[in-house]
Formats: C-alpha cells, sequence, structure tokens
C-alpha cells in the first residue's frame, strides 16, 4: 500500500512499513488531498483500518455495497456516486505478466496453437476509483505497474517542480497544468483512466498487422487455410474486447453526466478546475471511443474475409465444375461415335473401307472443335482474370 500528499507542486510519500495501523493517524494536508493507493488483496485484509482512515479524512466510509464493488476481481466498468463522494470501477486492457493475482481475468478461451500472439498478452482487470472532496482511493489488482509508473512520474514532476524559486503557497503552473502534478482526486482519477486506455492504443498497430496476415492467407488462392479454430478464438477474443470498451464507455459516460451536476461555486473546485475535469473526461472518452472504433472494424474487417474467402471458394469451385462441364460436352460426342463404331455388326457404314478410320478420327475431331469452338462464343471456357 502507498500512500502519497499531494500540495500544489509538492508530492510527498508516506511511508507505512510493517505496522498498517499507522492509516489512522493520516491527516489531511493544510490544502490539497491525499492519494490512498492499495491492492484488491490489501483492502480485504486492511478493511477497519481504511474505514477508520477514510473516517478521520473525509468524516465518513465505504458503503458495504461499494466496499463489495471493489474487492470483485470480476465486476465489469461502471459508476456510481453518493451524496459523498463518487466511485468508478475501470476494467482496463493490461499486458500479461505485469498483472498476477486472481484480478487478472485473461483470454483463456485461445487455443495452445495459432492464434495472434498479442492478443494472449491481453488480460483484462478492474481499477476502482473512489472520488472524495480531498481524497483519492484507488483499488487495484496486485503488481499494477501503471500506479507504480505515474507514482514515479508524480515524484520526479514533484522533485523539478520544487527547484523553481516561488513564495509559499503558491502553485507553479507549469507543473499543475495539462502536463503537470493533477489539481484534485478526481484529476488524477483521469490521468491515470486516460493512462490505462492508451495502453490499449498502442497494441493497435500490431493487433492490426496480425490479423492482417490472417486476411491475407484468407484471400490467397494459392494456400490452403486451416487454422480455423484459432480465428475463431480471435474473433471471440476481440468481440470481449468490444464488451469490454462499451462498459468503459458507459462507465465515463456516466460520469461526464455527474460532473455537470456539481455546483457551480465550490470552495474546493475553482470554475477553471472544473472546465479541466470536462476537457479532460471528453478527452478520455475520445480515447475510448477510438479503442471501440479499431475493435469493431477488426472485427467487421475479419467477418468480411472470412465472407470473402467462402466466396472465393465458391466461385472457383464452379469455374471448376463448369470447365468439367464444358469437357463432359465436348467428349460426349465423340464418346457416342467411338460407340457406334464398336458396335458387333457386320455392316457398318465405313467399317470395311480403308479410310474408314481417318474418316472417323475427321468427324470426331470436326465435331470436338466444332462444340469447342461454340463453347468458347459463348464464354463458357474463358478464362477469369485475377
Amino acid at each position: 500500500m502507498r500512500i502519497f500528499t499531494i500540495h500544489g507542486s509538492r508530492v510527498s510519500e508516506i511511508a507505512l512499513g510493517e505496522h498498517p495501523e499507522a492509516l489512522t493517524d493520516l491527516q489531511l494536508p493544510e490544502s490539497g488531498y491525499v492519494w490512498l493507493s492499495c491492492s484488491r488483496a490489501e483492502l480485504e485484509q486492511l478493511q477497519l483500518p481504511i474505514q477508520v482512515a477514510l473516517q478521520t479524512l473525509c468524516k465518513l466510509q465505504l458503503l458495504d455495497l461499494h466496499l463489495s464493488d471493489l474487492l470483485n476481481a470480476q465486476l465489469p466498468s461502471r459508476f456510481d456516486f453518493t451524496s459523498q463522494y463518487d466511485l468508478l470501477v475501470f476494467r482496463g486492457l493490461v499486458m500479461s505478466g505485469t498483472e498476477s493475482g486472481a484480478a487478472s481475468q485473461p483470454l483463456k478461451h485461445l487455443p495452445r496453437r495459432g492464434g495472434p500472439p498479442i492478443l494472449r498478452r491481453i488480460d483484462t482487470s478492474p481499477v476502482g476509483f473512489v472520488v472524495f472532496d480531498r481524497v483519492l482511493l484507488t483499488v487495484h489488482p496486485t503488481d499494477f505497474t501503471l500506479r507504480d509508473a505515474y507514482a514515479l512520474r508524480l515524484l520526479s514532476s514533484s522533485e523539478s517542480g520544487a527547484q523553481t524559486s516561488l513564495p509559499q503557497g503558491v502553485p507553479d503552473g507549469r507543473s499543475t497544468g495539462a502536463r503537470g502534478i493533477p489539481a484534485n482526486p478526481a484529476d488524477l482519477m483521469l490521468r491515470i483512466v486516460n493512462q490505462m486506455v492508451d495502453g490499449y492504443l498502442a497494441l493497435r498497430r500490431e493487433l492490426s498487422q496480425q490479423l492482417d496476415h490472417w486476411q491475407a492467407e484468407l484471400l490467397n488462392p494459392k494456400t490452403r487455410f486451416s487454422n480455423w479454430n484459432a480465428l475463431l478464438s480471435a474473433r471471440l477474443s476481440l468481440h470481449q474486447l468490444d464488451e469490454i470498451c462499451e462498459d468503459q464507455r458507459a462507465a465515463i459516460q456516466d460520469w461526464i453526466e455527474s460532473l455537470k451536476t456539481w455546483p457551480d461555486h465550490d470552495e474546493l473546485l475553482s470554475r477553471q478546475q472544473r472546465d479541466l475535469l470536462q476537457v479532460r473526461s471528453r478527452d478520455v472518452l475520445e480515447h475510448i471511443e477510438r479503442v471501440l472504433h479499431h475493435v469493431q472494424r477488426l472485427e467487421q474487417n475479419a467477418e468480411t474475409t472470412v465472407q470473402m474467402h467462402f466466396n472465393a471458394q465458391s466461385h472457383r469451385t464452379n469455374e471448376i465444375m463448369r470447365t468439367l462441364t464444358v469437357l463432359t460436352a465436348i467428349f460426349l460426342p465423340l464418346n457416342l461415335i467411338a460407340g457406334i463404331f464398336g458396335m458387333n455388326f457386320d455392316f457398318i457404314p465405313l467399317l470395311h473401307r480403308s479410310n474408314g478410320f481417318w474418316l472417323a478420327m475427321i468427324s470426331m475431331a470436326l465435331t470436338a472443335g466444332g462444340l469447342g469452338l461454340y463453347f468458347w462464343r459463348k464464354r463458357f471456357l474463358e478464362r477469369s482474370t485475377r
């Protein structure tokens, strides 16, 4: 568990060590807020100290239903609120190997062999955010590297901001702006959520390349595609990602609607900060919609490619059957002529003539050539262009 106090351009971390009971002694800074970050297992073990800490800092505690939501590792993305705090559960798309424990939900339906490797490295895991006026509580899976990376960025920004010579109590605009230290708990939550979404945006190129390789194999007439199990599993994985993104979008939209109901005049939130929250929320929503659009496009491309593959196979089969039918129609009269001259009768025209064989062969050749020319003019023997 990690605890940070954020005041203007100053970020400091409170070390608990091996004494979690020190949570009950936490105090709010004079101006600023506190970020409490714990894993789901830590929340389950330290429910009482965390509730006492929230009671000390915010004069209220989490509801039991919200506490169970934060402990649920299978909960989809959702948003809920009370008159005192907001709750956002956001199921992020993270790389496997960086998550551990029961919180991660890998796409286990993929076969052992075949399929895009990128889909095997994608796990989904919910992260809970509880936004108070001056406290942010985040509940994440074990070994949540995104938390550690962002905490390192905050501490680095604080060190760089501390080098500026500003009067005490005056925040540095360069460090508390759009790219610096978050000005309030809601801003911090949105920045973490935005990084979770951007983590999947970085995977789009590799995922597209691997699925495009399958599409090229499906449409190549010289290859036989047999990896249908992996293809269907990949389509199922894309459908699952589509549902995850839909839940993410619905949760952020609910957050934006709730943000509009916040009072215009707030002692802790200026109008500029509120406008910044709305802009950042719409930016996060736009990123989610980009992810959703990309996943839906991949699903449509895969479906269209499969349909084109079967249409191409059907067209190829029709061409083969047409050619065989034409050849059968050409050789059928020849077989008839050969069958007539093969009858066991004593009196057959041309049978006892010295040139009878050549006359029969000439008639068969003329018949075959005439039928071939006829079918060619009817375009039954036309070679299709690729």
